[in-house]
Formats: C-alpha cells, sequence, structure tokens
C-alpha cells in the first residue's frame, strides 16, 4: 500500500509546489460575455463583448473571495481597445499587469465595433468611410454613426453585472480613459450603487455637451474611422513636449497590438485600426454634478486631444466630495504609454487603496514636476 501512495503523494507535493511557485505570476484570461445589443443597426441581437482579465495565479488558484475594493475596469476612448490600451506589451508599460501585482483583479472591455469584440457588418465596407479615408471613392452602404453613448453604457452595463456575479460583489472600481469619461462617468451616473471609485485619464468634458440625445439617433454621417500607422505617430509626436517623453519601442509595441487586435483592418493598404463613430450626449455638468463616487482626474500637462483646463473644469463640476485633479508633467493624451506612465500607475494605486494622491483626498496635486 505504501509503495502505491508514495507516487500519488509526491505527485500531489509536486502540485502544490507549482501552484505556490505560480503565485507572482500573472495570468491573462479572455471572456466573452454576451450582450444584447442596444447598437442601432444590431438591435436586439446578442453580441459577444471581449473582456481581458489580469490576475495573479495565486489569488485566482486560491480562489479567494474577491473584495469590492480588489476589482477593476478599465473603460477605452474613442480609437484604442482596451486590451491595447491598458496592457501593453513592453517592459513595465502595461498599467493592468501594474494593478495585477499589487493584488487586483483587473479587467478590461472591447465595446461594441472595437478589437476583439463583435464588429457590425457596416464595418466590413470601406465605402462607408469619410471620403478621404476610402481607399478608392465608392458610395456608402450605411448612412449613419455606427454605435452611440447609450449603447456603449449598455455594454459596460452588461460586463459590470458579469463581473460582480463572476466575483460575488456588489460594486467595482472603473477607470476610463478620454472617451472612457463620459463612457464611464456616464454608466456610473446611471448605477451609482455599483460603483466604488472612478479614475479617469484625460477624459472627454465639454460644458457645452448637449444632456439629451439628438433628434435622429444615431447622427447621420460615416459608421467608422481608420486610423493609419503614420497618423498614430503624427498625432502622438505633436503632443511631445519633453526629450525622452516616448519611447520609440514602447510605441512600436503599442501600434503592433493594435493592429493585431483588427485583424481585417490589418489587410486594408499597410494595416489601420478600425474603429466605430459614435453619437455622443448626457456627459455635462448636470450629470457630472449628479455623481458622488471619489473621483481622480488626470491629465497630461502636453495633451492637445483633451486640454488639461477641460479636466478641470469636470473636476470642479462634479458632485463628488472626494475628488483630486493630478497635473502629470511630460504627458501627452497618451501619458499611459510615455515615460512617467508608472508616476499615473502609482497615483490610481494609491487612489485605489487609501483614497488618496500623495496623500491628498481633495484638490490639485502634480507629479513628476
Amino acid at each position: 500500500m505504501r509503495a502505491l501512495l508514495l507516487p500519488f503523494l509526491l505527485c500531489l507535493t509536486a502540485g502544490l509546489n507549482a501552484r505556490a511557485d505560480d503565485g507572482p505570476r500573472l495570468l491573462r484570461v479572455d471572456h466573452y460575455v454576451p450582450v444584447k445589443s442596444t447598437v442601432p443597426a444590431i438591435a436586439g441581437q446578442t453580441t459577444q463583448i471581449y473582456v481581458r482579465e489580469v490576475v495573479l495565479a495565486g489569488n485566482a488558484l486560491r480562489g479567494a473571495a474577491a473584495k469590492p475594493e480588489n476589482v477593476v475596469l478599465f473603460i477605452h476612448g474613442a480609437g484604442t481597445p482596451g486590451e491595447v490600451a491598458f496592457d501593453a506589451p513592453y517592459q513595465d508599460y502595461s498599467w493592468m499587469a501594474f494593478l495585477a501585482r499589487a493584488g487586483f483583479d483587473v479587467f478590461a472591455m472591447d465595446m461594441t465595433g472595437y478589437g476583439r469584440s463583435t464588429r457590425p457588418a457596416a464595418m466590413n465596407d470601406p465605402c462607408n468611410l469619410a471620403k478621404e479615408q476610402q481607399p478608392a471613392p465608392c458610395a456608402a452602404s450605411y448612412n449613419q454613426n455606427m454605435t452611440t453613448i447609450a449603447s456603449d453604457w449598455n455594454d459596460i452595463s452588461g460586463v459590470v453585472d458579469h463581473i460582480l456575479a463572476l466575483r460575488h460583489i456588489a460594486q467595482l472600481n472603473l477607470v476610463g480613459w478620454s472617451l472612457g469619461g463620459p463612457r464611464s462617468g456616464g454608466y456610473t451616473a446611471q448605477h451609482p450603487d455599483k460603483v466604488r471609485s472612478l479614475i479617469l485619464l484625460a477624459p472627454a468634458y465639454n460644458r457645452g455637451a448637449p444632456l439629451d440625445p439628438p433628434a435622429k439617433v444615431p447622427a447621420n454621417g460615416v459608421a467608422f474611422n481608420t486610423q493609419s500607422h503614420q497618423e498614430f505617430t503624427a498625432n502622438w509626436t505633436r503632443q511631445a513636449g519633453c526629450p525622452n517623453q516616448i519611447d520609440q519601442a514602447a510605441a512600436d509595441s503599442v501600434w503592433t497590438a493594435m493592429l493585431e487586435s483588427d485583424p481585417v483592418g490589418a489587410t486594408w493598404g499597410a494595416g489601420v485600426r478600425r474603429a466605430p463613430q459614435v453619437t455622443s450626449w448626457g456627459w455635462n455638468p448636470a450629470v457630472a454634478g449628479k455623481l458622488k463616487v471619489p473621483v481622480l482626474a488626470v491629465a497630461g500637462a502636453f495633451d492637445k486631444q483633451v486640454a488639461p483646463d477641460r479636466v478641470r473644469d469636470l473636476i470642479t463640476d462634479l458632485g463628488s466630495p472626494k475628488k483630486v485633479f493630478a497635473d502629470l508633467a511630460c504627458s501627452s493624451h497618451n501619458a499611459l504609454w510615455e515615460r512617467n506612465h508608472l508616476l499615473l500607475f502609482e497615483a490610481s494605486l494609491e487612489w485605489l487603496t487609501k483614497g488618496t494622491v500623495n496623500g491628498n483626498a481633495t484638490g490639485s496635486v502634480r507629479l513628476g514636476y
């Protein structure tokens, strides 16, 4: 009997040791969340929303019960899908990995029309691009914007509910970048019970934005847009105000990941990334004033896409009693991929764990000066 048990015990011990050794290793888990779409072109259809999870293997293997403060969902902006934006495959540039190594269970989602999520068929037709982006002049088969801010909120709702059920929690934290500001902020205004705190990087905000949807939803116009490598680079480099602000190897890795997330766009010409055109409303002082959750808003000093003053306006207009504006030195709209990225990541970690940045729960802070 002992002879039979010994190999079993040795295998069991080896398995336990392997699990212990795996503890510090990061796991990346793909989720596809079914959502009943409200995107006008495919309303009522069940779409698949791609969600990437990054978590320490030790936490995943132990199956420990999650705490709301330790679960984070990243919401991307108008062009870059979530797994590319927040899990950059270069050195220590992954914001998701940074928080996961600190013990967080971290998720990032792709909205309908982005990355690995469902893309409506009209996005496969280059005739539905603006004339100047078409490879050759042709008539559009679809003459409206592809998605709306409301369909984005619906996607977020489906993913949030999935994560809450998966982790047996009632709340989580949201991090939004650029158009991810109206997406995550608008969702939070509608579901304040499900959001513990907000972190917003360069959140799009305009005090004159409409509260209500336009008469025609989605608005007339192009269905989607593309961005080439040349356009990506030009838009970024015009925002460089410091030496060595941009690491070219990091930029190259991001673009490579961008094309990998869009196998169809990668075949158009030298390769482009596609993104839906969004009809937006409902993110202005009236909505911001209703938010009561703690909010950290970060602006890159050289951001030419969302001016830092617009982020300051948002902080002023928020109804949250705990709110901090962080001015990040030597940074553009793409601060998360630049040399001061760790200052951003560290500020987000302090906000999530302590509700402060540099010890401040309100007011303004300067990072990297």
